[in-house]
């Protein structure tokens, strides 16, 4: 018998892959699921992009590519972070992966040895921690919380710095709790990462497109360019274009942290798919009216989903600035119980409670960090979205 490695103790499958996964089986088996558990738009992905792939089908580009990305992808990503981010790279300082997570692990792999420190503010992707654990770091949670919109203070910041610290993780707008960090905001956090020149930052802008405020999308290297230097700035199609399954995350950042991901990259996966990356150009560079139209959609979501849930008796839902979840307190109904007497303790027996009585999935919050929430994902038909809010409702309403 071939044994586990120790570093995989205490690593287990994501949440809400995890939750995904029991809502097809169920759904399978015939009974009427809604699922709001999945991070991905409900929209198919763009035509011009499915036509750009079946160009390079045509057109031969099915072999081998470069290990950091084809250089019309890279230029085309070069030209992103200018447009939408002020941000200057060179090819050098550009790599694409399969997928943003794939270049997030790649960065912490190549720069993390044991002993070393992550920290990231909780609420966060499920990922997060896992990984810093894979390369062998310590994962540092900070804590926070509806009293400041679940955002990292300065305070806590710099209380939570050691030594041992690499690299402070900030994903905005967040997953799952929708908060968005203001420019002001990023230069009170940078001020404290000036005073620490061992750390790095990796900024992770995937729901950069799903922002609800008036205030334009910022990143941290944009807003103080003195952090430049030693920040990785992460994004990548899966979200705004509707190509979760097409595997294509990049990031931007310093010669040295991008050359190291492209030695992992090497000896890992080697390069994403060609056919992919033919795709991504025309999607970074094609007509970007429709990223608009698909962010007031999702407003209109978010307005219904916070609105029905917030009308829950026991449910307290702040109103997300971004992304495409809703991030309710459920703490009130923890000790209640099902008709069925089965008793509610933590948010995780509410997933699974609510699940199989009303064929609603979503994620617990203990998945993020934090406990007692729920995740509500609002990345589906208003039709849909609806149903499930009036079923989240009634579930609540019979706890006793």
């Amino acid at each position: 018998m071939i044994s586990k490695a120790g570093k995989l103790a205490g690593v287990k499958r994501p949440a809400s892959m995890e939750m995904a996964q029991k809502a097809r089986e169920l759904a399978q088996s015939g009974q009427n699921i809604i699922s709001l558990s999945s991070g991905q738009p409900h929209w198919d992905t763009p035509q011009p992009v499915k036509d750009a792939a079946w160009r390079a089908l045509e057109h031969g580009e099915t072999k081998y590519t470069p290990v950091d990305g084809i250089p019309p992808l890279k230029h085309a990503i070069i030209e992103k972070f200018i447009r939408d981010n002020d941000l200057s790279y060179n090819p050098s300082e550009v790599i694409v992966g399969a997928g943003v997570k794939q270049v997030i692990s790649n960065a912490l792999a190549a720069t993390l040895d044991p002993g070393d420190e992550v920290l990231f503010p909780t609420p966060c992707w499920v990922s997060y921690p896992d990984i810093a654990r894979l390369c062998g770091a310590t994962p540092v949670p900070i804590a926070t919380g509806p009293e400041t919109q679940f955002k990292l203070t300065p305070d806590q910041l710099s209380s939570a710095i050691t030594p041992r610290t690499k690299w402070v993780i900030l994903n905005s707008p967040n997953n799952p709790s929708g908060a968005i960090y203001t420019a002001q905001e990023l230069r009170a956090l940078a001020e404290i990462l000036l005073q620490h020149e061992h750390v790095a930052i990796l900024c992770d802008d995937i729901y950069e497109h799903f922002c609800y405020t008036d205030a334009p999308f910022v990143t941290m290297a944009q807003v103080e360019p003195r952090l430049k230097s030693r920040t990785l700035t992460c994004n990548g199609v899966s979200k705004a274009y509707a190509m979760t399954g097409w595997r294509i995350g990049y990031a931007g950042g310093p010669d040295s942290v991008i050359s190291g991901m492209r030695t992992i990259q090497s000896q890992t996966t080697s390069a994403p798919s060609s056919i992919a990356q033919w795709a991504a150009v025309e999607a970074l560079t094609g007509d970007q009216s429709f990223l608009v139209t698909n962010r007031e959609l999702y407003r209109s979501n978010r307005d219904v989903a916070v609105g029905l849930l917030s009308s829950v008796d026991g449910m307290s839902c702040q109103t997300p600035d971004g992304g495409f979840y809703a991030y309710p307190d459920i703490s009130t109904l923890i000790g209640k119980s099902t008709p069925g007497g089965v008793r509610i303790e933590t948010d995780d027996d509410f997933a699974m409670q609510l699940l199989l009585e009303t064929g609603v999935a979503i994620v617990a919050g203990s998945a993020y960090g934090t406990s007692p929430f729920i995740r509500v994902s609002f990345a589906t038909s208003q039709a849909l979205l609806k149903d499930a809010c009036q079923r989240i409702a009634a579930f609540c309403q019979d706890l006793r």
